[in-house]
Order: C-alpha cells, then structure tokens, then sequence
C-alpha cells in the first residue's frame, strides 16, 4: 500500500509539555537537529546534584543531575553529562552516558544502554536495548532487545529514507525519532535515519526503516510451520 510519507513536524512528533527541555526544539531545521545540540545545552544547563536513591553499587561518574525519587540499582552505570528527571527508576547493569537527558518518570531497566539522546516524560524501556542519538517521545514503550541502530554498516553521514528519497542528514550517527505513545516490539530493529508517528504499534522481530507516518500498525508476516513431532530412529 502506497502512503502519502512526509518529514513529520516536531509538532506531529512530540508534545512539547511532556519534556522540561523543549528549549532544545527552538528554531530548529529538522527535528534531529536537536541531537547536536544536547552536549551545549548540558553544559549551559546540568549541576551535578542527586535528589533520588543511588544504589552504593551503583558508578556515578562526571556531572549527572538526579532528580528527587528516582532509584539508580546495583551495577548502574552513569557517565555524565546526564541529567535524569523525577520519580525514574535505573536498572541493574544499565548503562547511560555521554549527552543524555530523561524526564521524568521512566524506566530504564536492565543492560539497557543509552548515549546522546532525548526521553521525554513517561518513557519505558524495559531490558537489553539500545539507544543511541535518537529522541523518544512521551510515553514511549520498547519492548526488551529492541534496538535503535544509529550507525551505517557501509560507513556514510546517516540518510532519512523519503519513499525514493533520500534526505541528507549531515549526521554520521543519527538513530530513530520515535513520536508519542508509540509501542516497539520486543527484538525489533529500527535502522539508523527511522521517524515513527505518534501512536503507532510495532510487532515484535520487525526491522524497519524510513519514514512512518502517525497512527500506523506494522505487522510481520513471516508465517510458521507446525508439523507433527517425530521421534528419534522413526
């Protein structure tokens, strides 16, 4: 089926209220745009504070702000910059580092990794992910083993696919835009240049890319074959 695609606006992406940082989004081309500014923003705008529960297991390192009744577990890893908002929970053996800014009331759970990227409020990311140079909108769920790929295998600034487009990012890393409420399956891959609508549902094991408009359900089709189980020696 043919859909009438379109670079959504960061209006049709992201609510704005959802996040304490939409400074970011001012006056911007493109809505990746933001990435490339979280480093200066964070040096403008990060004190090195922890308002929640830090875990005495748990490796704070650099300027981190911790906002009040987050829980950072055993075996968390922050590399700061990084600034965390109110009521999140940081799971064991996650690791957050280099540009990082979430809202408040997420989940980051276990071996989940994040670098240079954006969460707004209410986002879920449960186990084994990544998450790189990418923005997740409000209430956001990924599914554990999701991944959001933000590097090319055939070396190259990162392109966003348009139908027979193919829009110059100017970015050599650049990972998923993934707009409001929208739910990633579990072991799902997002190539490097995605842009998923609001309120869209992924199943599990997909890999996609390019660009999806808001509202949009996206199945696998991949059949299985279930034949009659035969014995050993039969």
């Amino acid at each position: 089926m043919k859909l009438d695609f379109q670079i959504p606006s960061v209006d049709q992406l992201f609510n704005l209220n959802e996040t304490e940082h939409s400074e970011l989004f001012r006056e911007i081309r493109q809505p990746w745009d933001v990435l490339l500014r979280i480093e200066e923003y964070l040096r403008r705008n990060l004190r090195h504070e922890q308002n929640g529960q830090v875990h005495n297991q748990a490796v704070i390192q650099g300027d981190v702000y911790i906002g009040e009744g987050s829980i950072i577990e055993a075996g968390a890893l922050i590399c700061g910059p990084v600034r965390i908002g109110r009521n999140c929970r940081i799971g064991h053996g996650a690791i957050l580092r280099n540009n990082l800014v979430v809202g408040d009331d997420c989940v980051i759970g276990h071996a989940v990794e994040l670098k240079n990227s954006l969460l707004f409020n209410g986002c879920k990311v449960a186990h084994f992910n990544y998450i790189g140079d990418s923005i997740l909108g409000a209430k956001v769920h990924l599914g554990a083993g999701a991944i959001l790929s933000n590097y090319r295998l055939i070396r190259g600034n990162v392109r966003v696919h348009l139908e027979e487009k193919k829009i110059e990012t100017g970015m050599d890393k650049l990972g998923a835009l993934i707009g409001d409420r929208t739910e990633i399956g579990c072991n799902a891959v997002l190539m490097p240049g995605t842009i998923i609508g609001q309120d869209c549902v992924l199943y599990p094991n997909i890999n996609f890319g390019g660009v999806l408009p808001a509202g949009r359900l996206v199945k696998n089709k991949n059949e299985l074959e279930v034949v009659p189980r035969e014995e050993d020696g039969d």
